[in-house]
């Protein structure tokens, strides 16, 4: 009984491709020091899995910064300011697509379908000429041959490259992308030959645009593609792999005719529903992978439960034509549990990293062959049974107080511009005021404090004058700035979820559980293992030590609901939207608490609201009516006159606007300077829009320092579209990753040009 993995995690145990790459960008190391790192990691990861028996061992998911980026390295499709003239593609080229470099800008970044992943977008149009420029895959094959490991290598299918890449600059936005399709063909023929002649048996493309709502013309891509490839393919086994939802039912009758494929792969984690189609459509002659181990996730399998699936599947295709796989790259999960020496024991029997997976794999097929472990699947029940009944996990008053809230609206007694008009009177503010988003530069020296505040090198007393000295000079600097509405800078805080789950119940912490988000930045997702509740109050000792040292409204910063789910590892053995009620109800205690310490601006980010959003169009408004529902829960009980500020990062908006207006703040700051200002053509388009808006004024995304007059630019822009009464000047994110010698001067040409603008449209009164 054959078992496959989809993909793993490139970063390493202990960050080691991060910590190589960033050396190498630093000009620390050299090219050779980079490629031996990366050497070894491949090569330990080939050896993990065949040690653990994996019949199917991918290569060429390893990446040195992205696998989109790979593809287009691979393709040749090198933007033509990047000054590539032909050859081999080489890591000043590479590099500078992911990054930039001196004098042209990087390539656009997005998120991995709703992961929190991030790839490279390909800028593509009629004129690109593509051609053989990596050998990457080949060279990655032939690298773990010579280990003695003979593997999948894995591409990034030919039709889902294309529908996930964008039309270039000055390319029309109508221009089709498929239409390249015979275009990118020969080169994939010339890997796959490659391939084959290297020794490969077979090859992995990955499809997973299968699983959104594609129109006929789209899925007609696919049929001519394969069959297009199938004479190249022929001798090969070749499986397309779908992840992160179920495959549509015309989907799946276009997959499983394409030609020259010989086994598809499905997600039955997420996508469960595709176990309908596979019974009643699934072709005879055809492998089936089974995804039935969790590769998004960092919960323990319910071997039982994917072993009587297994077990019906196999009664369907025949037992020599089922493969056990994961239901995606393991990308999406930390590398090894092995790394949390400080994880409480009960906690980690229920978990599995991407190591740990690997083994549940190879587990389920030896139990599917006959050869079962028993004493592997006791120890495993066990686990399941303690993690159900658990009261740890179990909180009866808190699953009462989450069931009783989906029975009402939690909506604030009055509209937004007469609450807008009572807050005026109270906090008097300018037109156009001007505020932050929350945190202000992370010095070394602040790290520094906390980190010997958590070792416990110095006392709580010694930590709170620290910190609070540090908000002391935020507060002086905004108040010589002139700054409006300001924040106490958030100098206790680690992490926008982190700092919140350590004060919440139900959240547990790791080590080393870091996952790549992109390039070398990780991130490390708390653990939500139970029912959530707030003991005592989280911010509202430091928002009030802030609002004592100045008269100016001091906002309160709270993370909101819905932003902590989705940045968190969320237990599954409850619906989502349970868990963000329960995090929403926390976050209502503490408005609240904050309103009474006399805060009258709060801030509840959902900076990931958009990223939670569904694949498919039918599940979408469910998603939205509980995300904003939970929003709304944490405010509904607040004074007219205090005023709720939300923001959110870079993701495209347009298309939920209406829910993002249902959410009912009385101010929301967006992202706005890096998507081409993307978002004011809705307002363009006459969505009317009555509450408070800050557009982001200028990108903390990079070091740059607007001029004022570029950002009065910028907000005469906005002035064309909005009303001027309710309009808001502020930065589009945190200043927490920027240096103050940044910040200083381009907030200081911030309120200039909201100064200067003030005066001009009371002169034009």
């Amino acid at each position: 009984m054959a078992s496959h993995i989809v993909g793993y995690p490139r970063m390493g145990p202990k960050r080691e491709l991060k910590f190589a790459l960033e050396s190498f960008w630093d000009g620390k190391s050299s090219a050779q020091d980079l490629e031996k790192v990366s050497a070894d990691l491949r090569e330990s990861i080939w050896k993990q899995m065949a040690g653990a028996g994996t019949k199917y061992i991918p290569s060429n998911t390893f990446s040195y910064y992205d696998q989109v980026l790979d593809t287009t390295a691979m393709l040749g499709a090198v933007p033509p300011r990047y000054g590539w003239t032909g050859g081999e593609i080489g890591f000043d080229v590479y590099f500078s697509m992911a990054r930039g470099n001196a004098s042209v800008p990087a390539m656009e970044m997005t998120k991995w379908f709703d992961t929190n992943y991030h790839f490279i977008v390909p800028e593509l149009g009629p004129d690109v000429k593509f051609s053989y420029a990596s050998h990457k895959a080949v060279n990655e094959y032939k690298e773990a041959k010579s280990h003695g490991v003979d593997t999948v290598p894995v591409l990034v299918g030919p039709v889902s490259y294309l529908l996930l890449s964008k039309p270039a600059k000055g390319v029309e936005k109508t221009f089709s992308l498929l239409s390249l399709l015979e275009k990118i063909l020969p080169v994939y023929k010339e890997v796959i030959s490659e391939l084959k002649a290297a020794g490969a048996s077979s090859i992995q493309f990955d499809e997973p645009t299968l699983v959104m709502d594609l129109d006929s013309h789209k899925l007609q891509a696919f049929t001519e593609a394969y069959a297009e490839l199938e004479s190249t393919l022929s001798g090969l086994n070749v499986v397309v792999e779908t992840y992160f939802a179920d495959v549509p039912a015309e989907a799946f009758k276009t997959l499983t005719s394409l030609k020259g494929v010989t086994g598809f792969g499905f997600d039955l984690v997420r996508g469960t529903k595709t176990l309908d189609l596979i019974k009643s459509e699934f072709p005879k002659d055809k492998y089936l992978f089974a995804g039935v181990v969790d590769g998004r996730n960092i919960w323990a399998n319910d071997l039982a439960g994917s072993l009587s699936t297994l077990q019906e599947l196999e009664g369907i295709v025949g037992k020599d034509k089922l493969v056990v796989s994961t239901s995606c790259s393991l990308l999406h999960t930390a590398v090894d549990l092995v790394n949390e020496t400080k994880l409480d024991q009960e906690i980690k029997s229920w978990l599995a990293f991407a190591a740990q997976k690997i083994i549940e794999v190879n587990a389920l097929a030896n139990a599917l062959a006959g050869k079962k472990d028993e004493a592997f699947f006791s120890d495993n029940a066990a686990a399941q049974a303690s993690r159900k009944s658990s009261p740890r996990v179990n909180n009866e008053a808190v699953q009462k107080a989450a069931a009783a809230v989906k029975d009402s609206d939690h909506r604030r007694a009055t509209n937004v511009s007469s609450r807008l008009d009572a807050q005026q009177k109270k906090l008097n503010l300018p037109i156009l005021p001007t505020t932050t988003i929350g945190s202000f530069p992370q010095t070394v020296e602040l790290r520094r404090v906390r980190r010997e505040y958590k070792a416990k090198k110095i006392s709580e007393d010694e930590y709170v004058t620290a910190i609070k000295e540090e908000i002391k000079k935020v507060v002086q600097l905004q108040e010589e700035l002139d700054i409006d509405v300001l924040v106490h800078g958030e100098p206790e805080r680690n992490d926008m979820v982190e700092y919140f789950g350590e004060q919440l119940s139900g959240f547990a912490f790791t080590v080393n559980g870091w996952v790549q988000s992109y390039g070398s930045r990780c991130v490390k997702p708390p653990i939500i293992y139970g029912d959530v509740s707030r003991p005592k109050p989280m911010t509202v000792f430091w928002s009030s030590t802030a609002q004592s040292m100045t008269a100016r409204p001091m906002k309160g910063m709270l993370t909101g609901p819905v932003t902590i789910l989705n940045w968190s590892f969320v237990r599954n053995d409850q619906p989502r939207f349970e868990t963000t009620y329960q995090i929403a109800l926390a976050i209502k205690d503490e408005v609240e608490d904050l309103e009474k310490a006399g805060i009258n601006v709060i801030q509840i980010d959902e900076a990931a609201l958009r990223e939670g959003l569904p694949l498919r169009k039918s599940e979408q408004a469910f998603y939205l009516e509980w995300a904003v529902h939970s929003f709304r829960i944490t405010n509904c009980g607040v004074q007219d006159t205090t005023q709720i500020h939300t923001h959110m990062c870079y993701s495209h908006f347009n298309d939920i606007i209406h829910s993002i207006i249902d959410m009912d703040a009385d101010v929301i700051t967006i992202e706005n300077s890096r998507s081409d200002e993307k978002l004011l053509s809705v307002f363009r388009e006459g969505v009317k829009y009555g509450a408070g808006i800050g557009p982001g004024v200028y990108d903390i995304h990079s070091p740059r320092i607007p001029s004022s007059e570029e950002i009065a630019d910028r907000i005469n822009k906005m002035l064309a579209v909005l009303e001027k009464n309710i309009l808001w000047v502020n930065p589009d994110c945190g200043l927490k990753t920027r240096k103050y010698t940044e910040v200083k001067p381009a907030l200081s040409n911030m309120v200039a040009a909201a100064k200067q603008l003030r005066t001009e449209l009371a002169s034009a009164k």
